[in-house]
């Protein structure tokens, strides 16, 4: 196992750990009860699935500032909430309408519409509540930057923006005349819809460290070149993989007649972009030497990802 690999499991290992005590059954002060049925619908989507990518992504940019700990971990987990609501709520009919996520059926199908919507927003909610804690940061001033980074990521100008943007490029809605074209369009929405929870996951992190703002804006020139490298690889597969090793439908994207890397420059072309797109982040990450090996190999991981 190599140290990227080693280090990638303990943050998936420690993160599950978080998001089962976050999701207890036991009510926290302030809170009148937590309804069973509701706490079940949230594990469900909270545990035992995904990489944990993001939740990895906030604990080592908080490394290369000496933190660790508690604290990276459970603004991870903080974040990895959100990515999970966000999931549910795309899954329902009206968005995606999609029957498998992570290899296992979707919320809506196991329990209903109305579970599926409740099931979000109680992760939503409970993600600032985690960002908020003193066990996450000491200094209220991180946890104001811990909170205000995760709500512009995940809200209107960030993900949830970039889902609006998504629908209308379907057809869903009229498009927005100031929207651009091509590749820029692509771009756009990416770096809000997938993007901007990848780029929260950096900025978390350099919260946490009390990052310079010539570090953050480095930081930043990686996640927006992550980001992208994520969409590009995740629209390949989309093209080419196997629905049983994504764990969800694939070809829906061409099904739906969006614009991807692939429509706009065939798979050979997006591999292409792909690699001009990790060359950029693993440039972004100069300033800090090598310290940031293990962001460069997460760059590269995600070129060699099969889903």
């Amino acid at each position: 196992m190599t140290e990227f690999e080693r280090r990638a499991a303990e943050a998936a290992e420690a993160t599950e750990r978080m998001l089962e005590a976050l999701l207890a059954d036991d009510a926290l002060a302030g809170e009148v009860m937590r309804p069973p049925l509701l706490i079940s619908a949230m594990r469900y989507v909270a545990l035992g699935g995904g990489k944990r990518f993001r939740p990895f992504l906030v604990i080592e940019t908080a490394r290369l500032f000496g933190v660790s700990g508690d604290g990276p971990v459970r603004a991870g987990a903080a974040l990895e909430l959100v990515h999970c609501y966000s999931l549910v709520h795309d899954d329902l009919p009206a968005m995606d309408d999609d029957d498998m996520r992570r290899g296992r059926p979707t919320l809506h199908t196991v329990h209903d519409d109305a579970m599926a919507v409740l099931a979000g927003d109680a992760l939503l909610t409970l993600a600032f509540d985690v960002a908020a804690a003193t066990a996450t940061a000491a200094s209220a001033a991180r946890r104001i930057d811990l909170v205000r980074t995760l709500a512009r990521g995940a809200g209107v100008g960030g993900m949830v923006g970039g889902q609006l943007l998504d629908l209308a490029a379907e057809g869903r809605y009229p498009p927005d005349p100031a929207h651009p074209s091509g590749e820029a369009g692509v771009i756009r929405i990416q770096s809000m819809k997938t993007g901007a929870l990848i780029k929260a996951a950096c900025r978390m992190g350099a919260a946490l460290g009390g990052a310079s703002r010539r570090e953050r804006q480095a930081l930043d020139g990686y996640a927006d070149a992550l980001g992208l490298a994520f969409q590009i690889k995740d629209d390949l597969l989309d093209a080419e993989g196997d629905a049983a090793v994504l764990g969800k439908a694939a070809g829906k994207d061409s099904a739906a007649g969006k614009a991807t890397f692939i429509s706009l420059h065939g798979a050979d072309g997006a591999r292409r972009r792909l690699a001009e797109v990790a060359q950029a982040g693993d440039a972004a990450l100069l300033p800090f030497g090598d310290r940031a090996a293990i962001l460069r190999e997460l760059m590269a991981f995600n070129s060699r990802r099969i889903s």
